[in-house]
């Protein structure tokens, strides 16, 4: 077994957050996984999630997030399709997770993280500023965020699709950050070269790309994880978001 291996076998930390209640811009209503700093209060951070769901995985980073001094929160960005929906990593939930992208409506979508955001900037235990941080799909929606919401402070971890609609890009005004595995075989490097030509006019826009890391590298539950790349990937992102929306120390 590998290293790799046995970290992403690793138990994960009991879970810190709750789950609350979120009225959609539409009268819906949806759920989101909220945990708070130790403070009580500071920046909010919305984390979004993986094809995967707010599954226990992105329950763990939204807690580490909270433990870095942010409100942290994950909204159920599949609801419309299916609440509460949650996958894990053998070929078969890999299966499930994958068939729910063709249903996904990234319109709706943009439109549940503006309700989040202002959720967010609402509550009394958040300082007002906030950002996003996004994974895979997540990625995809960190970028959409920040060309389409007030977001403060933008980072997007190998999303998949970016170069698909970069028309979106002369619309960012925030900081904004990307994370791509150099051996990802789902965002290839013509795709990401593509995405920072498309931003080359923005004096914060900042593009990493990892040496021998592949999709989906920072997330310690799957075999794909990749220890080093995490922690710069991590470190990088820290500094982006304590520079723009604190916490200052």
């Amino acid at each position: 077994m590998t290293e790799n291996t046995k970290e992403a076998c690793a138990p994960h930390a009991i879970q810190m957050g709750e789950f609350i209640t979120i009225n959609a811009s539409d009268g819906d209503k949806f759920e989101a996984y909220l945990a708070k700093p130790a403070p009580g209060r500071g920046p909010g951070l919305i984390v979004i999630q993986e094809i995967f769901g707010v599954n226990s995985h992105i329950r763990d980073v939204t807690d580490r997030w909270a433990k870095e001094g942010y409100v942290a929160i994950a909204p159920d960005m599949f609801w419309r399709i299916e609440p509460h929906f949650e996958a894990g990593y053998t070929p078969e939930e890999a299966q499930r997770a994958r068939a729910m992208r063709p249903k996904f409506n990234f319109d709706l979508a943009v439109k549940d993280l503006a309700t989040t955001l202002s959720t967010l900037r609402a509550r009394p235990d958040c300082t007002g500023q906030a950002g996003v941080v996004g994974y895979c799909l997540g990625g995809n929606l960190a970028y959409r965020a920040a060309a389409q919401t007030d977001v403060d402070v933008a980072v997007a971890y190998y999303g998949g699709g970016v170069d698909q609609i970069l028309d979106d890009a002369k619309c960012i005004r925030c900081p904004i950050m990307f994370h791509y595995g150099e051996i990802d075989t789902s965002i290839p490097a013509e795709a990401r070269e593509k995405t920072r030509a498309a931003l080359a006019h923005h004096a914060k826009a900042s593009f990493y790309v990892y040496p021998n890391a592949g999709h989906g590298f920072a997330n310690d539950a799957r075999p794909v994880f990749h220890e080093a790349a995490t922690e710069l990937a991590r470190t990088r992102t820290l500094a982006l978001l304590r520079e723009t929306i604190g916490p200052k120390n």
